[in-house]
Formats: structure tokens, sequence, C-alpha cells
């Protein structure tokens, strides 16, 4: 009987190590893949920032405007936008010849920055390099740029001379100042000075120009004239995507889902009967179903980013009249409830999550993201609708980014045999033309302000702050319909310069399959199975670093 035992045992042991290394040698082929092949369509993809375990997530969190399904239809929302801030402006004294700018969705671009001092839109980098500058309509070169800016150089942190215009909501505010400064300009009337314009005993200063455009703007929100133009016409300006209710459908099926946003219920409840109005529930054949039981929490009136601080006042909303009920709510939480105001601490304690539980889903880096990673801990989702034009341009045009990775190439091999014992100096101004001029070129394919996240080979302050407050981004937070909720979001390695540009020692292939058959038998032995386990432990330590 120990015989048979024994030879079972070896057999086992044969079995074993045979399996063993066909795992071995499967995973060494995993490697020799080409991952591109491997990735989704990019039209559905979720980019990674940070390492994100999508099975931890408890609850998912969502703003509404440009989040919710990237909710406005662009440039429509902003031509509407341009037009009221435009006509408000004129009512209040401007010229009436301003009426005849229309908006021209092809110039600005978010992340952009007004110098309230000189009446410039700058596009910066994270440092405050100036890669763009634009008087008016008019891009300003290099040496006009200097002589207001030593250096192209500007300090990002003062606030009362620099306006960061970060938010969708911005691109008509940003079109609407150039428009002003370019009139000014033109006008005969008016003499430009370094500061402003002046007519006669009267002066207008840049300044003055952009604290009138910052009221217009709250004028059409706070007055309700923008909400109730987009609410007579939904069709024209909310996109309405029927995969919408399918995906906060399956994301309840895992976990809890809330719904943070600053506008009112009135109009809220709007825009959301229009996103979830079909004739069906998420599934054809299904009931319909309001679109409040989809949601565990509704919170209106958030005044975000002050709701990730010390918040305000919760109360309830009377969902049939839309006004607030007396009183401050201190109870638990109501199925079918609407509250008003509270803060991130509340939902905490309403749903019973903390912090990395959170998936928070919105498009403003500072009011969403920022805020609730910095604040709160939460896990964050960046919405950049931008992203879809962004990517096509990435792909239908990588023969330029190509020309100028070669240009950079043939720079560096023009100095490779030179060091500080060379007299000889290489004459590169051909080539730095030929940089200046295919940089040129790429950054028209996106727009006359160039990309939202780089000028050439150099990365905006835009996508400076995506990278560190955002752990993932997509377009859409409808791309998260394309992966498992078991999925597990991995950073790619940020190689430093010195890692991206040395080449690795050549590896002796033999050694490495020793050691990956080694790997393989470790883990048997600690997992006590044959079966090959892929799965990563989720990392958040990257943050918590940058963030020290």
């Amino acid at each position: 009987m120990g015989s048979v035992t024994g030879e079972c045992s070896e057999q086992n042991d044969h079995h074993s190590s045979q399996e063993n290394h066909t795992n071995a040698q499967s995973t060494r082929e995993c490697q020799m893949v080409d991952y591109r092949f491997l990735k989704r369509d990019y039209h559905h993809r979720v980019f990674v920032n940070r390492s994100l375990a999508l099975e931890k997530i408890k609850c998912f969190g969502f703003d509404m405007d440009y989040s919710l399904a990237a909710v406005y239809r662009s440039p429509e929302y902003e031509e509407l936008g341009f037009q009221l801030m435009l006509n408000h402006l004129v009512s209040k004294g401007y010229p009436q010849e301003l009426l005849l700018y229309t908006y021209d969705p092809t110039f600005p671009t978010r992340g952009l920055m007004i110098d309230t001092l000189h009446g410039n839109l700058l596009k910066v980098d994270s440092h405050g390099n100036i890669l763009v500058c634009a008087h008016g309509f008019r891009f300003l070169k290099g040496a006009e740029i200097l002589e207001q800016y030593s250096n192209k150089f500007i300090q990002r942190d003062d606030t009362k001379r620099f306006y960061i215009l970060n938010t969708l909501f911005h691109l008509a505010e940003t079109y609407l100042y150039a428009c002003l400064v370019d009139f000014f300009i033109k006008c005969a009337k008016y003499t430009s000075c370094e500061t402003g314009f002046k007519r006669g005993d009267l002066f207008i200063s840049y300044r003055n120009m952009f604290q009138d455009v910052r009221d217009t703007v709250d004028y059409i929100h706070d007055s309700g004239s923008l909400k109730k133009k987009t609410l007579g016409n939904l069709e024209k300006y909310v996109m309405k995507d029927p995969r919408l209710p399918v995906l906060l459908s399956r994301m309840k099926e895992v976990g809890k889902i809330f719904l943070a946003t600053n506008s009112d219920y009135s109009y809220t409840d709007a825009i959301m009967k229009y996103l979830f109005d079909s004739s069906h529930g998420p599934k054809s054949g299904t009931l319909h179903v309001s679109w409040h039981s989809y949601f565990d929490l509704i919170l209106v009136d958030a005044r975000k980013p002050l709701f990730f601080g010390e918040g305000t006042v919760l109360r309830l909303v009377d969902t049939e009249s839309g006004k607030l009920r007396i009183g401050t709510y201190t109870g638990p939480l109501q199925s079918g409830i609407v509250y008003s105001g509270g803060s991130s601490d509340m939902i905490c304690d309403l749903l019973g999550v903390k912090g990395k539980e959170i998936l928070y889903i919105g498009n403003h880096i500072f009011g969403d993201i920022l805020k609730s990673k910095k604040r709160q801990g939460w896990r964050t989702f960046l919405v950049v609708p931008e992203l879809a034009h962004e990517l096509q341009v990435w792909t239908e045009k990588s023969r330029l980014f190509e020309e100028l990775r070669n240009l950079d190439m043939f720079v560096a091999n023009i100095y490779k045999n030179l060091d500080s014992s060379s007299n000889e100096r290489p004459d590169i101004t051909l080539i730095r033309r030929q940089i200046k001029a295919v940089t040129h070129e790429m950054d028209m394919c996106y727009g006359k302000m160039g990309s939202l996240l780089r000028c050439g080979s150099r990365q905006t302050l835009f996508a400076s702050q995506l990278m560190r407050y955002a752990d993932l981004y997509a377009a859409s937070c409808i791309n998260l319909l394309y992966y498992p909720f078991s999925y597990l979001f991995r950073a790619p390695p940020v190689l430093m310069p010195h890692e991206s540009t040395v080449e690795h020692a050549p590896q002796d292939m033999s050694c490495m399959e020793s050691v990956l058959d080694n790997q393989m038998n470790k883990s048997e032995l600690t997992n006590g199975n044959h079966q090959v386990s892929w799965k990563n432990d989720e990392t958040d330590t990257s943050m918590e670093e940058e963030e020290k």
C-alpha cells in the first residue's frame, strides 16, 4: 500500500513539476506579447495615474454638470452662455458693436490664465513657464512676450493678478474676454496703453474688464437665465446617453451611489428626468423607474468646494415644490429623500463609508477632484470630454509626433561626440526652426490655442494637475461600462529621464527563465494550489507620499 502511495506521490510531483513549467512558460510568453493589442479601443479606455482596485470601491459619487455622461453639448452650450453674457454686458453700457461677435469654438481651451494687468491669455506649464500668449486674438511672438514677462515666466500663485480658467464653464468666459480686448484694440475711439484703454478722460483697465466679465458670468448663473434657456431646449443643449441607466444599475449591484451637485433641485430634477426618460428601465423589457431610484443619496445645493470642508447646513427638499424645509436634518438616511447642503463628512456618515472606499466622478479639477482628494482621501475620476478630440489628433497625426522626436534625436546626435574640450559650435538654427514649425503644426491640429494637455513635447499646467490629483480619467464616465467591477486599474510605471533614456544591460534569458521557474514554484507552495494568480494588490502609497 505504501508503494502505491509513493508512486502516486511521485506521479503528482511529476505532474506538478510539468504544470509549473507550463505555467512559467506561459508567463514568459505573456511577457513577450505586444500589450498594445490587448488594450481596449481607445474610445472606451479609462486611463490610470494611480492604481485602483475597483472591487474595493463601496460607493460611487457623481457630480452632475459636465460629469454625468458629460451632459452638455459642445459647442452649442458654450455658444448659449457666450451670447447671454454678451447681451448682459451691452445692457450694462458696453458698445452695441460687440454684438457682432459670434462664438468660435476653435479658439478657447481650458486651463488658460488671464493676466488681469496686461490683458493677456496665457497657456503655462506647471512651473509657470509661458507656452502661448494671446492678446485678444493676436498671438504674441517670443520677443513680445519677453517685453512683458522676463524669462517668459509668471508667478502662478499671484492669484490677485492671474486667474485660472480651468472648467468647461470657463470656455465661453475665455472667449468673451478675448473679444473685449480685440474690440478695444481695433476701435479707433480708444487708445491702447500698457494696462488698458483710454478715451479722453475715461480709462478702462484690463482688470476692470475682467471683473465685468466675472460679474456677468455670476449674473447668468445666479439669475437663472442660462438654466432657463437650457431647459427650454433640452435636446439642443443636453446629451442623452441610453447607456447611463445601465451603468448606474450595474454600479448599484456592487455598491452605493450618490449625487452631489451645486445645482438646485428644480434644475437637477429637470435634467435628470430628461437623461433617464425612456420607455423602459435600465434593461430592455424592464419597467421604467424614476431617476431617484438609481441613487442611494441625492444632494443638491452642495456649494463645492466648501462642501469638502466645513460644508453647510443639511436640510430636506420638498420634491413637490422644490423648496427647502425649515430646520437642520439630523436623522438617518431615508430612502427617496432629497437633501440640500451638507458636507462630504455627512455623506460618509449617512452612507456608512470612508475615504478610500469612495470613487468620486467629476469634471472640475479644483472643485471636484483636488478638494475631495486632499481633504477626504476619496479616490477620484476626472471626466475630460476634450480627451476624445485629443486622442483623435494623437492617433491621426502620429507622423508629426514622430517627426518631432526624430528632430530631437537629430540634435542629440550632433552633440554626441562633443565634450567640454570642443571649440566647435554646431549650427542648429535650421533644426530649431523645424522643431518650432512642427510644434506649431501639431498645436493647430487641436485648435487655435493648441492642445489642452501639451505644447509640443511640453505638458501644460492642466495636464500636470490632472496627473497629480486624478486617480483615473476618461472622456466620459460611461467608459466604466467596459470594465468589470473586479478590475484592477494598474498605473503604468513613470520613468525618470535617467531611466527612459538609458538602456538596460543585456539580460541572460536562460538565467531569467530559471528565476521565473523558481518564482512559480514558490508561488505554488505559498498558495497551496497550481493556479497562477495575476491579481496585484492595490497600492495607494504613491499619492500619500506625494502629498507629504
